[in-house]
């Protein structure tokens, strides 16, 4: 029987889903009406559009002034792969994995661009690798912060700063909310659906000098579709990082992220957002802390991540039940949670354990989480008394 009282208070908004993300407090469509809708992305207008969102992009993320920064096709997975087919291949590559997409590069290496000399180093969920064992003699490809897992590299300390190969970064998740040290990353990559919130489709792909001099000095063995191209008789092609996309972009998608860009700058930039992110995430963590059903799927405090926050349910009643009842068990708490309409698209990743991922980027606001925590109380009493029950 549930003797867990429903809770009062409600958030207010309810968007929780770790990507697409919850558009930024207090966005509307009004906000979007100087989108160049109707013109061409090659026109003036688009391309100054285009060069602003780049622009913005470099001043809110600190990116150097001599690294690069492209709006790719294809959302995050079209920066990685354009970084994977163009870049890999001229030495050895270390590709470092420990959720669901970094293991996905895993398998494009091996499997689709098959290089042989590709070296696996890999985690289960809630663990990372020893990152030790990488040798920056090789390049290396890893993500930043593991969307699927809530584990992320805690800092750029394991990465030298005399490194022969190239580091390729998949930042997606990490990128506006954690601190990158561009200084250790040749490659960064996100999709701007993540914490700044914008629409899905397309991707940024961030080149170091020594990126760009790979490219210019290594042509891969097989053949690059054309939106992978990034250089013409030997040279970067300059246009791609000044606006000139390869392929058409939204320019309603294109106005969103400037305008979720306006909006962090308005709240102080890079540290405001960081610094929302970590006081939404540490609400989670506080209720973990003092909730004994519960637990963080990270394991080491120090490589939780701020935005995915992936959590799994290890009260000892539900634990004893067969893997597919323990799914059910999570995946009901979330249908209830939904019908009371205080938390969407909640449930952990399809190929992650069984549990729960909210997300808690810059543009969820504290007070949302706050509201949020009590119910999961409630869900979880429910959701017992009812299984369980039935169970026995």
């Amino acid at each position: 029987m549930n003797t867990t009282a429903t809770p009062d208070l409600r958030p207010a908004n309810t968007h929780f889903s770790s990507g697409p993300c919850s558009k930024r407090p207090g966005w509307s469509l009004d906000a979007l009406s100087d989108a160049p809708l109707g013109r061409s992305h090659r026109a003036k207008v688009g391309k100054a559009k285009l060069k602003q969102a780049i622009d913005l992009t470099r001043e809110v993320l600190n990116v150097p002034a001599d690294y690069r920064i492209g709006i790719v096709p294809a959302s995050d997975t079209g920066a990685v792969e354009m970084a994977m087919w163009s870049l890999l291949g001229e030495r050895g590559v270390d590709m470092v994995a420990w959720e669901s997409f970094g293991s996905g590069w895993v398998s494009d290496v091996v499997k689709e661009l098959k290089l042989s000399d590709a070296r696996k180093i890999t985690a289960d969920y809630g663990k990372l690798p020893d990152l030790s064992t990488i040798d920056f003699n090789r390049d290396v490809v890893f993500t930043w912060n593991g969307t699927t897992s809530g584990v992320r590299v805690p800092n750029a300390d394991f990465i030298p700063a005399d490194r022969q190969g190239l580091t390729i970064c998949d930042a997606t998740s990490g990128a506006f909310a954690q601190d990158l040290d561009f200084s250790k990353l040749d490659v960064v990559t996100f999709s701007w659906q993540k914490v700044l919130g914008g629409e899905g489709g397309h991707g940024v792909l961030i080149l170091s000098p020594r990126a760009v001099a790979r490219l210019e000095s290594y042509t891969p063995a097989w053949p690059l579709p054309k939106i992978f191209r990034m250089t013409k008789g030997g040279k970067i092609v300059e246009g791609i990082f000044q606006g000139e996309t390869i392929n058409t972009p939204s320019m309603l998608c294109v106005e969103d992220y400037i305008d979720a860009l306006q909006w962090a700058k308005s709240l102080g930039g890079l540290n405001a957002l960081m610094a929302r992110a970590d006081a939404n995430a540490q609400v989670i963590f506080d209720y973990v802390e003092k909730t004994d059903w519960i637990a963080n799927l990270a394991e080491v405090a120090d490589t939780r991540s701020n935005t995915s926050v992936c959590l799994k349910i290890v009260d000892p009643e539900v634990t004893a039940l067969a893997p597919d009842q323990q799914d059910a068990f999570a995946k009901g708490m979330v249908a209830l949670l939904e019908k009371q309409g205080v938390a969407h698209d909640i449930g952990a990743y399809r190929d992650a354990p069984s549990g729960f991922r909210i997300w808690a980027g810059a543009t969820i606001d504290t007070a949302d989480l706050e509201a949020l925590m009590p119910w999961f109380d409630w869900a979880f009493a429910t959701q017992k008394a009812t299984q369980l029950k039935a169970a026995a």
